[in-house]
């Protein structure tokens, strides 16, 4: 063999090598971002669950709930009553109307039941439910306190990812987390939209 086949050879191999190391690379990253996308969409489904159970919980008991184990009791023994409203408007003299407003409550429903059933999680397991997807067993972090504005007090939550897999939402000791609710405002959506 002369020389110049030889290192064509080389060559072919070396760039066979090269190109191999860059599709892997690429196939690495792309793998990565598909691994954080599913862990991240069942963080958030996770965090619509609790958020529900969040609000059942407060228009249950006047305050949202601030630990995992008030949330769970109240998702295994909790009820959601059934109210029926009902308005009537009566015409006045004048043109002026007059709205009565009724209500009938007609019984109670569990909140597993009513919030969490079968046709709609078919795979629901509440010891599960508090603990972040990819994160080895830790659990979200809850918050629930009275804020005042305009001289009101006002029921406020948050539920927060503690680990996030995605490496921008780690930035900053972890400022862009998946979260719902807030510390300081009245709001209840997520801050994945």
């Amino acid at each position: 063999m002369n020389l110049t086949k030889v290192l064509s050879f080389v060559f072919l191999l070396a760039a066979l090598g090269l190109g191999y190391l860059l599709w892997k690379g690429v196939d690495d990253v792309v793998e990565t971002e598909k691994r954080i996308a599913l862990i991240e969409a069942a963080v958030i489904e996770k965090l619509q669950m609790l958020r529900d159970a969040e609000l059942a919980y407060q228009a249950s008991n006047g305050e949202y709930a601030d630990n995992w184990n008030d949330l769970k009791n109240f998702i295994q023994t909790g009820k959601i009553w059934i109210v029926e409203r009902k308005e009537t408007t009566k015409l006045l003299e004048y043109g002026k109307e007059e709205t009565t407003v009724t209500f009938d409550t007609l019984g109670s429903v569990n909140v597993k039941d009513s919030l969490f059933n079968e046709r709609k999680y078919p795979d629901f397991n509440l010891e599960a439910l508090a603990v972040v997807p990819g994160s080895g067993g830790k659990q979200f972090e809850f918050f629930a306190d009275k804020i005042e504005r305009n001289s009101y007090e006002i029921a406020v939550f948050e539920i927060r990812d503690p680990a996030p897999v995605n490496p921008e939402r780690q930035l900053n000791n972890n400022e862009k987390a998946l979260k719902v609710g807030s510390r300081t405002d009245a709001s209840t959506e997520g801050n994945w939209k």
